[in-house]
C-alpha cells in the first residue's frame, strides 16, 4: 500500500469514534431546518453549501424568531471566525500540496477533521499529514451529508422527545479536553463557558457571540501573561 494511501485510510480510521457525535449532529440541523419551513431539498441544500453545524443551527434558531439578516450574517461570521486558526494551524502541514487539491479540503474543513488531525500531529506527524487530514474531513464529510439527508426526509416525523440535542456538546466534548494542553486554554475555555452560561437568555444568540469573544481575549490575555512570566 502507497504510504499516502496509507495515511488517507489512517486519518479516516482516527475519525471513526468521533462520526458518534458527527451523525446525530448532522441529523438534527436538517429536522431544525425543516421544523423552521426550509423543505427537505433546501434543507438538505444548507448543510452541503455551509457545512458548519453551529452556525447552522444558530442562524436556523434566528430564522425562527423573524431576525433581521443582518443579525443572521454576523453570528455566522463571528461562530466561523475559527476556522482561519485551523487554517493557520494546519498550513505548515499542507504547503506542498497543489492548490487545485487543497481547495475541496478548505471547504470540508471541520472542527472535527481539525481536532482529529492536530492531535495525531502533536504526537507523530505521519509520512503525509496532508493525506492523514484529507482522510479525517472525507469520512466526517461524508457521514454528516448522509444524516442531512436521512434528516431531511425524516423531518417532523422526529419527536422532538427524542433529545437530539445532545449530539452537539457530544460532538465537541472530546475535542475540547484534547485541545485544553495548557493554563490558557482552560483559562480560555472557563471564561468562554462560564459567560456562555451567565448570558444564555440574550436574544438573537447574542450571548454566544459575547462567550466566544470574552473567551478568546481571555486566553490570549493569559498566554501573554505567562509567556512574560518566564
Amino acid at each position: 500500500m502507497k504510504s499516502k494511501q496509507k495515511d488517507f485510510l489512517s486519518g479516516a480510521r482516527d475519525s471513526l469514534p468521533i462520526l458518534l457525535g458527527v451523525a446525530p449532529f448532522g441529523l438534527i440541523c436538517s429536522v431544525a431546518a425543516i421544523s423552521v419551513g426550509l423543505t427537505p431539498f433546501e434543507a438538505t441544500g444548507m448543510s452541503f453549501v455551509v457545512f458548519a453545524g453551529a452556525s447552522q443551527l444558530a442562524v436556523l434558531q434566528l430564522l425562527g424568531e423573524g431576525t433581521v439578516w443582518i443579525v443572521m450574517v454576523l453570528t455566522t461570521w463571528v461562530i466561523n471566525l475559527r476556522f482561519t486558526m485551523y487554517s493557520a494551524s494546519l498550513a505548515p502541514y499542507l504547503q506542498t500540496e497543489p492548490v487545485l487539491r487543497k481547495i475541496p479540503f478548505v471547504y470540508a474543513l471541520s472542527d472535527q477533521a481539525f481536532g482529529v488531525s492536530m492531535t495525531k500531529f502533536a504526537n507523530e506527524v505521519p509520512k503525509n499529514p496532508a493525506w492523514y487530514f484529507y482522510g479525517s474531513v472525507s469520512i466526517i464529510w461524508f457521514t454528516w451529508m448522509i444524516s442531512a439527508i436521512i434528516g431531511a426526509l425524516l423531518g417532523a416525523l422526529i419527536p422532538a422527545s427524542w433529545g437530539l440535542d445532545f449530539a452537539f456538546p457530544l460532538s465537541f466534548l472530546a475535542l475540547m479536553f484534547a485541545a485544553i494542553k495548557d493554563k490558557a486554554t482552560v483559562v480560555a475555555a472557563l471564561v468562554g463557558g462560564g459567560t456562555a452560561i451567565l448570558v444564555k437568555g440574550l436574544p438573537y444568540n447574542l450571548g454566544l457571540i459575547l462567550a466566544a469573544t470574552l473567551g478568546i481575549a481571555a486566553g490570549v490575555f493569559a498566554e501573554k501573561k505567562m509567556g512574560g512570566a518566564k
